[in-house]
């Protein structure tokens, strides 16, 4: 095993050139571009409406907008940081622009929290647009981070970085836990597991296993035993989740970063309410109020006055200084009482780098979905860290990495894949799930988790009435579906197989009982491999008028990638592997962790449409075909064929 020292080197290195790529990228897609290539390449949406603003939590200022062409790809998401602009002439200057923070996006509306105190009178124009921004203080965290890991100035840090890598034996107390009745004996082995741990402990979560629910008893745990605690993910959706379950514990949590990336449902935690709610808010508002107009009357003044004029706008700046110095003040005690009645804070890996914990120490620090974090960002919370806990599936998602030479040459793999590798004595892998039945869990199983999880007896009523199997694929072989490559993003897409597969899954939504669906509030996911049969499959659904007991289900369809479905579940879910040619070219669908992903999704029935001939001459997709006709669920596209 290489020294320590050098590997986290090293992994500091691939941390600059993945951040030397991700900007490559971005400034090829952006800098020098025509509007109209940056639309296709979809980091601008242009034209743009104002369709309502609004003040939301902390006095901030939201605004939805939609755009008019909806024909190209998106690359906006929640948290991402953006920049309004117009095309207007006299307003094209940087000075001009407004940046915001993304709140979220559907379809084609995006509600943003902007960074300015009023709207400009060019953004009520109709030349509005708007660019999404590159991130770099993420990478200049993580870089941080890693210096100091690397430089062992922290003893605790020094040490567990010894463990954590292997150069060193995690270490446990014998003591015994209560049981969680409402846990299983692995969950509860993986709450005793994280009690008696001293320096790491690790579950292993697989799909439907009961990870998060997991995951929340053993912090419950920590909490009364009097732990300060600090909870954290790679990603917004997974911290609010986790927060949303805190909090319907009733354990007091604060959950830490911009409003705007915070979902709607917990705003209420966020230290921007916090603070609102707080009994001397009332008094910090009208300190500030007090302040703004002490200082419109000093600067009523004009430049020539007497004496007596230049006397008094100096005491009125006098007042200001002290006006703003009460509000600091209150302001500090305010957030100095909210984090002592806080149990748990809660925060995003590159977000626990807040100035607001700055110098703060956790007896604990939980990682949850640790095997999507960068190891770079996965180290900024265990700075903070006496004791570390990583939850997460390694055999899922890892994160996504822009440059190929920084994946290749060891970025891609996670600090908790090194830790569950290296230490497999701190891991605990959680054996029941609860999701899917046995037949949909059979294939992931066998081939992901040695066969060691377990159906658990709910699943066996996890069943579509009138459905003799919860598996099928069919296979579009000799149908000549050929999958193509869409101009604009160089994306693949199928087009007779997106048709067939909208076309096949009204069949099956009509064969189930619409009504069925209506009463029972059964969900469907639809996944596509790639971004461009995605967008085709979204319009033939939502926009055409071909399937409309599939618009009349709009609310119950969600259709995205894989990587848009990590974490969630559905009633029925179907796959549109979309690759069909001669060659036997599947591009990444031989990334067997991302194909885990969407396998394991379905709750009652899975069905996977693709060309055999194509897929089957991968090992994985081979192995794959076999299992379903094991099962007798395998069908031609010809048997569906007017």
């Amino acid at each position: 095993m290489p020294n320590i020292t050098e590997e986290l080197k090293k992994g500091l290195k691939l941390l600059k050139i993945e951040w030397q790529e991700d900007l490559a990228q971005y400034k090829k897609k952006f800098l020098n571009t025509s509007l109209a290539d940056k639309k296709k390449e979809g980091i601008t949406w242009y034209p743009i409406q104002l369709k309502k603003s609004k003040i939301g939590m902390g006095e901030r200022l939201l605004v939805e907008v939609e755009r008019f062409d909806s024909n190209h790809p998106s690359s906006f998401n929640s948290g991402k940081s953006v920049s309004f602009f117009t095309t207007q002439d006299s307003y094209q200057s940087a000075e001009h622009r407004v940046n915001g923070v993304i709140n979220f996006v559907k379809r084609n509306t995006m509600t943003v929290t902007l960074q300015v105190d009023e709207i400009p009178d060019w953004m009520e124009g109709n030349r509005l647009g708007v660019d999404l921004l590159f991130d770099e203080a993420s990478y200049r965290e993580m870089e941080f981070a890693l210096k100091k890991v690397i430089s062992g100035e922290n003893k605790r840090v020094e040490e567990l970085k010894e463990v954590l890598l292997g150069e060193k034996a995690p270490q446990f107390s014998e003591k015994i836990q209560p049981i969680h009745e409402a846990l299983n004996d692995s969950q509860n082995s993986a709450c005793e597991k994280i009690a008696n741990a001293k320096d790491v402990a690790i579950v292993h979560g697989p799909p439907g296993t009961g990870k998060t629910t997991t995951l929340i008893d053993a912090i419950q745990d920590s909490v009364i035993a009097g732990k300060s605690i600090l909870v954290c993910a790679p990603s917004n959706a997974a911290v609010d989740l986790l927060v949303e379950k805190l909090t319907d514990r009733g354990i007091e949590t604060l959950r830490l970063g911009h409003p705007a990336r915070v979902e709607e449902k917990i705003l209420n935690q966020t230290l921007d309410a916090k603070t609102a709610f707080h009994p001397s808010y009332r008094d910090l508002k009208k300190l500030r109020k007090e302040t703004d107009q002490y200082l419109k009357l000093a600067k009523q003044y004009k430049r020539n006055f007497g004496p007596e004029e230049r006397a008094q706008r100096k005491l009125m700046f006098a007042e200001v200084t002290r006006l703003r110095e009460a509000s600091k003040s209150l302001e500090e005690y305010i957030q100095y009482d909210i984090f002592q009645k806080t149990k748990v804070f809660a925060s995003t890996l590159v977000g626990s780098s807040a100035y607001s914990l700055k110098g703060m120490e956790f007896d604990v620090v939980f990682i949850d979905e640790a095997a999507q974090g960068l190891e770079a960002a996965t180290w900024i919370p265990i700075l903070k860290a006496k004791k570390v806990v990583f939850a997460g599936d390694h055999c899922q998602l890892p994160p996504t990495i822009k440059s190929y030479q920084a994946a290749q040459e060891g970025l891609a793999e996670t600090l908790f894949e090194k830790v569950i590798s290296r230490k497999p004595q701190a891991a605990q892998m959680l054996q029941v799930q609860y999701r899917m039945p046995e037949a949909i869990m059979g294939f992931s199983n066998a081939h992901f988790y040695q066969g060691e999880l377990k159906a658990a007896a709910n699943t066996q009523l996890h069943v579509f009435p009138g459905e003799e199997s919860s598996l099928e694929w069919i296979d579009t072989a000799g149908a000549g579906y050929t999958d193509q490559k869409e101009m604009e993003s160089l994306s693949t897409f199928n087009p007779e197989e997106a048709a067939f597969a909208c076309r096949y899954l009204n069949e099956l939504i009509v064969r189930i009982g619409i009504a069925n669906f209506k009463q029972e509030g059964w969900t469907i996911g639809l996944i596509a491999p790639y971004g461009a049969q995605v967008r085709l499959l979204r319009n033939l659904i939502f926009e055409g008028f071909d399937y409309p007991n599939l618009r009349a289900f709009s609310d119950l369809i969600t259709i995205d990638t894989v990587d848009g479905f990590q974490g969630q579940e559905r009633d029925l879910m179907m796959i549109s592997l979309t690759r069909s040619n001669d060659s036997g070219e599947i591009g990444f669908l031989a990334d067997e962790r991302r194909m885990n992903v969407a396998l394991t999704r379905a709750k009652r029935k899975l069905v996977l449409i693709g060309d055999s001939s194509t897929l089957a001459q991968n090992p994985f997709f081979d192995g794959l075909l076999r299992y379903f006709e094991e099962k007798g669920a395998y069908k031609s596209v010809w048997e569906f064929m007017n």
